[in-house]
């Protein structure tokens, strides 16, 4: 795992799960939640997110000229892809066609036949990822992958945005299982035990433990 894959784990089970009784908005419960726009509208969290899925986009060589996805999930991961790789562009999927001006869904980049990616910030039932999926070749985008921050395994989206991708690999950067692994890590942690100067594996800033992991004052839960 690299160093900013693994620093954007470690934020997201600090600032973006939580474990409790929820409802979901497939309407399901869960004994925990992942909201995901705590870290990527973090400014370290939106910079760590860029990276990584642009890592991504470029290990699978989609060479996409425009990353997309479903408001409102999707809207802070285009910003941060964009804004890190400096070249591709950004277009956001309205829910439904604005009832006013051009009355357009797309908004942003919208050149018929470009090669796009979408993606989204988490994956339960798939249906906001599918939606984006058919809203970008119905516009006239050819869809070369879809991906998704976190997956949530057990509500089996993945065969539905499969069966929606046709021939466009879906990728999850990491499974929710992953994010509550790290983030019941990080809740065991049981004081400082501190012996040499480190910085924080968050956030960078002067670590006050290292028992069992690295952090400052903020993140040492």
């Amino acid at each position: 795992m690299t160093p900013s894959r693994q620093q954007l784990l470690q934020l997201l089970a600090y600032k973006s799960f939580r474990l409790g009784n929820f409802k979901l908005s497939s309407g399901a419960t869960s004994d925990y939640y992942i909201d995901c726009r705590t870290t990527t509208l973090d400014a370290r969290g939106s910079r760590l997110t860029g990276e990584v899925f642009l890592d991504e986009i470029k290990q699978r060589k989609w060479n996409p000229q425009a990353i997309g996805g479903l408001t409102l999930g999707a809207d802070p991961i285009v910003v941060a892809i964009s804004v890190v790789s400096g070249t591709l562009h950004g277009f956001l999927v309205r829910k439904a066609e604005k009832q006013h001006g051009t009355g357009q869904r797309i908004e942003g980049f919208r050149e018929k036949g470009a090669r796009v990616v979408i993606v989204d910030d988490v994956c339960t039932t798939g249906a906001s990822t599918i939606q984006a999926i058919e809203a970008a070749r119905e516009f006239g985008f050819e869809v070369v992958g879809v991906m998704c921050l976190v997956e949530r395994e057990e509500a089996k989206g993945r065969p539905n945005v499969e069966k929606a991708t046709a021939n466009a690999p879906f990728v999850s950067i990491f499974g929710a299982s992953e994010v509550r692994a790290e983030h019941l890590l990080q809740t065991e942690e049981t004081g400082p035990i501190f012996a040499v100067s480190a910085a924080c594996e968050v956030c960078g800033r002067p670590a006050v433990t290292n028992n069992p992991r690295v952090r400052c004052a903020a993140h040492k839960m």
